[in-house]
Formats: C-alpha cells, structure tokens, sequence
C-alpha cells in the first residue's frame, strides 16, 4: 500500500506542472483533461462541466515518489492547509537549490539552516500555498 499526496490546484493545474517541473525536476507520468472524457462523464457535483482544457487529473514523478494533481472544480480559489510536503534532497547543496526554487514567488517561513536534527532543514509555501518542507538529516529517520 502506498500514500500518494493528491492536491488540487483550483484552475492553476497546468501552472503548478510546469512550476514543478523547472523547481524539481518532476516529469509528467499521465496528464488527461476534462475534454479528454466522454461527454457528460466528467461533471461536478452540482451538475456543471469544468473547462475542457482544465487539467482532470496529472501524475508528476519527483525523484522516486509521485505526486497527483488535479484542477478540480476549478473555481481559482485552491485552499492547502493542515498538512506540508517533505522532500529529503541528497545533500546540502541540492537542499538549497531546490529550497530557493520553490520559495521563487512563495514565501520562506524558516530559512534554510543546521538544526539538531539536520544538516539542511527549512520551511516555505509556494506561490500555490502548498508547504513544503526540506530536510537533509543527519542521522537516518
């Protein structure tokens, strides 16, 4: 059994693709759209269709996870709240690169630094309002 972190993005889908894809390397395993169903199967739950380019459901392969993501409703409001994404880089110096890549545009709650527990740990929400939080730790989990 596995837990893959499903997030909807609210309308910004494609954007957030194509923000990951530069900040982490992701690659897109699957992508399919709302257009991509057939007629009428595709609908919210109060009856209505979301836009046909609007993303239905992607997976984005970052290192060995994968993660899934979707526009949903799209109705331009996506809310991430209760819960943070953690990524464990190799190493210090991926740790800040990809620190700084997910901050462009979002913002930095704990800056990258040594802790007691990790060579590298740090804290931010991305321009989305997804947390992340990344951690190089010093001894194993």
């Amino acid at each position: 059994m596995q837990i893959q972190p499903y997030l909807f993005f609210d309308g910004r889908c494609e954007e957030a693709i194509t923000f990951y894809r530069k900040a982490l390397g992701a690659e897109v395993v699957m992508l399919m759209r709302y257009g991509d169903s057939p007629a009428g199967e595709a609908t919210c739950p109060d009856g209505t269709q979301p836009p046909a380019d609007k993303v239905m459901h992607a997976c984005l392969q970052i290192g060995s996870d994968q993660l899934l993501l979707s526009d949903g409703f799209s109705g331009g409001h996506p809310e991430f709240k209760g819960f943070s994404l953690s990524l464990s880089p190799a190493d210090d110096a991926e740790a800040s690169r990809v620190f700084d890549a997910l901050a462009d545009g979002g913002q930095a709650k704990q800056p990258l630094g040594p802790t007691f527990f990790a060579s590298s740990f740090g804290m931010l929400e991305d321009r989305f309002g997804v947390s992340w939080l990344i951690v190089v730790a010093t001894r194993p989990a």
